[in-house]
């Protein structure tokens, strides 16, 4: 049955009839009542007020937030004064166990703790030995505190960071963007505008050229330890289409590439397919979704979809019983970043 449908859309493509029957401009297509006649867009999500409105509180959340309270851990170089005992100070590394080695008290465990919390640690093994120990523990050097960044920047890894390092700091120690030939000219690859922070799983509503090029400081988000940049390619010539699909993939974008061909191209449906598929725009970390009714396209009664270069087209399994159940678990989420750049393959896509 699947090779029937196939054929089909393969016919009527080179019938040419789905060429006049292109939905040009996504956001034209709805009015206040959603999707108009023919329109096999029927609901968009993101970009509207509330999502505006969403976006700029939580950059002011983060804003807002208090610095994370520091906390030792192995590779940091710290310096440990024992009052009228300087025989017992040290300048030593934590190892990586999480360990240093102090007289009279062995292998002690600071890994994990304040500095009030180690110097009060050391303070109490010592009294047995020392009378009324006074301890006082100095950072000397941080290098348990880092961020990684990584796609197309000139030099991705992961960077110590300070209590002061901005996004627009470490997209300059990564070198900013890596570049590549271009028929004899040197190009800058790095796509700003769809590149991502992820923090704990969530994918922050930053605004790259804002924070980079401009300097916005509501954008320009102070770098945590353990964040994830990435620094997305520049694939204006490509569409992704993953998910329920026999070969998920990307192509290169031609002009009006619809969303049939698409499909067809990536040997259809499978047979858990959700009914309704979505098409994600506009980079991930503030999307713009829609749900469009393909059954709709084949039976004739709604105009097919045309995509545009960047589009990513995901097909979900048939578990998923309400779009907005989808657009909750992925909007903005880590999850949504693996589901398109993971290497695409059934078992990565489909997990």
């Amino acid at each position: 049955m699947r090779a029937y449908v196939v054929l089909f859309c393969v016919l009527a493509l080179l019938q040419g009839c789905y060429w006049d029957r292109l939905t040009d401009n996504y956001d034209s297509a709805f009015g206040e009542n959603g999707a108009a006649d023919g329109n096999a867009l029927i609901e968009a999500t993101g970009r509207d007020e509330e999502s505006i409105r969403r976006i700029n509180k939580r950059l002011q959340e983060l804003a807002n937030e208090d610095e994370p309270t520091y906390k030792m851990n192995a590779g940091d170089e710290i310096e440990i004064r024992v009052y009228d005992h300087p025989d017992l100070g040290m300048i030593t590394r934590i190892g990586p166990d999480g360990t240093i080695g102090i007289a009279f008290m062995g292998q002690v465990r600071l890994s994990g703790l304040t500095i009030a919390q180690g110097a009060e640690k050391i303070r109490a093994g010592l009294a047995p030995y020392v009378k009324n120990p006074v301890v006082s523990i100095t950072v000397r050097e941080v290098q348990s505190e880092t961020a990684t960044i990584a796609g197309s920047c000139a030099k991705p890894g992961v960077y110590g960071i300070s209590n002061s390092t901005r996004l627009a700091d470490l997209y300059a120690m990564a070198g900013s963007s890596a570049s590549r030939l271009f028929n004899g000219v040197t190009v800058d690859v790095a796509d700003l505008p769809h590149s991502i922070i992820i923090r704990k799983g969530e994918i922050l509503p930053v605004d790259f050229i804002k924070a980079v090029n401009e300097g916005d400081t509501l954008h320009n988000v102070l770098i945590r330890r353990g964040d994830y940049v990435f620094i997305a390619q520049r694939m204006e010539s490509s569409v992704t289409i993953c998910g329920a699909v026999p070969n998920p993939h990307k192509r290169l974008y031609e002009p009006r590439m619809g969303l049939i061909e698409t499909l067809t191209m990536a040997g259809w449906l499978k047979e858990t397919h959700w009914s309704h598929v979505i098409i994600i725009r506009d980079g991930l970390a503030n999307p713009k979704m829609y749900k469009v009714d393909v059954d709709g396209i084949i039976a004739g009664k709604c105009r097919n979809v045309m995509l545009k270069a960047g589009d990513i087209v995901y097909v979900p399994q048939d578990n998923i019983s309400e779009y907005n159940v989808f657009v909750k678990k992925l909007m903005p989420t880590a999850q949504l970043f693996n589901l398109v750049t993971t290497r695409l393959t059934r078992e990565a896509l489909l997990d």
